[in-house]
C-alpha cells in the first residue's frame, strides 16, 4: 500500500481518524467525514457508509474535531461543543445514553477551548483552565473521585491551570 491523494481537493487543514472512519476540516471551516457510520459517527444523519467525503451539515465555523472508537466531539468557533455517534456510556455528554446520527450541542457553555475523545469517554477544556469529562468511569476514568457514569461534561477537581487535554482508551 502507497499513500494515495483523496480527490483533488487542496484546502483540508486538519484531518483525525476514529475507528475506520475519518473527520476532516476545510480551510472555509466546513466539516467533512467518511467511512464506517454504523453507530451514526460520521454525523451526516444517517447509518450509511460514505466512501468518498460528504460534508456534515452547513456550518462553516468548525475550528476542532476529535474523533473516538465510535464517537465524535467536534468544536466551533464560538466556543461550543457538539458530539454525535455511540452514546452507551454518556460519552456524548447530552444528558442520555442515546446515540446520535447528526451533531447535538453539548450544554450551553461556549467557553471551550479544547476536546478529546476517548473509547469509552471525552474531554474538553474550557477557557478559564478547568478540564471536564463524561462518559464511562467504571476505572475513575473521569477523575472525580467516584466510578459514577457521567452523562454530562463534570468538572475534573479545582486546578485552573491546565494546559492540554488527551484521552486515552478506558
Amino acid at each position: 500500500n502507497v499513500p494515495t491523494q483523496l480527490g483533488s481537493d487542496t484546502d483540508w487543514t486538519f484531518v483525525a481518524a476514529g475507528y475506520a472512519f475519518t473527520h476532516a476540516l476545510k480551510s472555509d471551516g466546513t466539516l467533512w467525514a467518511w467511512g464506517n457510520n454504523e453507530q451514526g459517527q460520521l454525523g451526516d444523519g444517517t447509518t450509511t457508509q460514505r466512501n468518498v467525503p460528504t460534508q456534515i451539515g452547513l456550518a462553516t465555523n468548525w475550528i476542532s474535531v476529535a474523533p473516538g472508537d465510535d464517537h465524535v466531539l467536534a468544536l466551533k468557533s464560538d466556543g461550543t461543543i457538539w458530539s454525535w455517534g455511540n452514546n452507551e456510556t454518556g460519552k456524548l455528554g447530552d444528558g442520555t445514553t442515546n446515540n446520535r446520527s447528526a451533531p447535538v450541542q453539548i450544554g450551553a457553555a461556549s467557553n471551550w477551548t479544547s476536546i478529546s475523545a476517548g473509547s469509552l469517554h471525552s474531554l474538553a477544556r474550557k477557557s478559564n483552565g478547568t478540564i471536564w469529562a463524561w462518559g464511562d468511569n467504571a476505572q475513575g476514568t473521569i477523575g472525580d473521585a467516584s466510578t459514577t457514569q457521567r452523562n454530562v461534561p463534570t468538572q475534573v477537581g479545582i486546578i485552573t491551570t491546565w494546559a492540554y487535554i488527551a484521552a486515552g482508551r478506558g
